[in-house]
C-alpha cells in the first residue's frame, strides 16, 4: 500500500524526463496516486503524453498559467475527470534570458511583469480556480530556490519572483488553513535541468554546493521528490506555510569552510 493510495494529484510543469516535476510524477505514481498533467503549447505536448504514458496514462490537460479562460478550463476538466483534487504541485517558472544576466536595475517593465505572472501570480491563479475541486485536507506545494532570500548571481529577477511565490504559500497557507489545506514550499538546491541551464554560472554553483553543504553532496531529483511525496501524504498533516529546503544543508552555512 503506497503513501498516495487514491490521491488526485495535478503536477505542473513537466516538460521532459529530467525535469524536477516529471520526477515528482513518477513518485506519486509509484506511492498510489493518480496523476494529471498540465502543458503549455504544441511543441511540448507529444513529450508530456508520452511520460503521462509511462504513469499509466495519466491525464494530458493544456494550460496557459497566464490566460483565465485556460485555467478555468482546467477546473472544469478536472472536475469532469475526478470530481476533485487532493494534490497541486506547482512547477512554472519563467524569464527572459536577458533578464536573468546584468543588473536588475536594466529589467525592463514587460519583463519584469512576465516574469512575475508566471513565475508567481500563477500560483494564485491556479488555487484561485481550483479552490472549490481542492479536497478538505488537501496538499499544495511550489518548487521555489535559495536565491529568493539569498544573493545568487544571475538568478535576478527569478529571486524576486521566487521571494514573491514563498511569501504566496505563506498568505495561502493562512486562507486555507481553515479547511485543512496545507500549502508549503520546496526549495531544491542546483540540479542540472534545462531550466537551470538557463542561469549563467550554473556549472561554478554546482561546484560549490560539495565544498560548502553539510552533507558535502549535490541532490538529485529524487530527493526532491522523496520530499513531495512526504507533504503530499498524511505524514505532513500538521506541516504547513513553510518553506523546506533539500539543498544538502547548504541554504544554513554563513561562512564556507577555509580551504586546506
Amino acid at each position: 500500500m503506497g503513501l498516495l493510495d487514491g490521491k488526485r494529484a495535478l503536477v505542473t510543469g513537466v516538460a521532459n524526463r529530467w525535469s524536477i516535476a516529471y520526477a515528482i510524477a513518477k513518485a506519486f505514481h509509484e506511492q498510489g496516486a493518480r496523476l494529471a498533467f498540465t502543458y503549455q503549447g504544441e511543441r511540448v505536448r507529444d513529450e508530456v503524453e508520452k511520460l503521462a504514458a509511462e504513469c499509466d496514462g495519466a491525464a494530458v490537460i493544456e494550460c496557459d498559467v497566464s490566460n483565465d479562460e485556460h485555467l478555468a478550463h482546467l477546473r472544469d476538466k478536472l472536475r469532469t475527470h475526478w470530481g476533485g483534487l487532493d494534490t497541486l504541485v506547482h512547477s512554472i517558472a519563467y524569464a527572459n534570458k536577458e533578464d536573468l544576466a546584468g543588473k536588475v536595475y536594466q529589467t525592463s517593465r514587460a519583463g519584469f511583469a512576465l516574469t512575475l505572472d508566471i513565475s508567481a501570480f500563477s500560483l494564485v491563479g491556479l488555487v484561485g480556480s481550483l479552490v472549490d475541486v481542492l479536497s478538505d485536507g488537501a496538499s499544495i506545494m511550489a518548487l521555489t530556490y535559495l536565491g529568493a532570500t539569498e544573493i545568487v548571481p544571475n538568478y535576478n529577477l527569478m529571486g524576486i519572483a521566487k521571494a514573491a511565490l514563498e511569501s504566496e504559500v505563506r498568505y495561502l497557507a493562512y486562507d486555507l488553513g481553515e479547511r485543512g489545506i496545507r500549502v508549503n514550499a520546496i526549495s531544491a538546491g542546483p540540479i542540472k535541468t534545462a531550466s537551470s541551464r538557463q542561469v549563467g554560472g550554473f556549472s561554478h554553483i554546482l561546484g560549490v554546493v560539495p565544498k560548502v553543504a553539510p552533507l558535502k553532496r549535490n541532490i538529485t531529483v529524487d530527493d526532491v521528490a522523496n520530499t513531495a511525496v512526504y507533504l503530499a501524504s498524511e505524514l505532513s498533516s500538521a506541516i504547513t506555510a513553510d518553506v523546506h529546503f533539500v539543498d544538502s544543508g547548504f541554504h544554513a552555512v554563513g561562512i564556507p569552510p577555509l580551504e586546506s
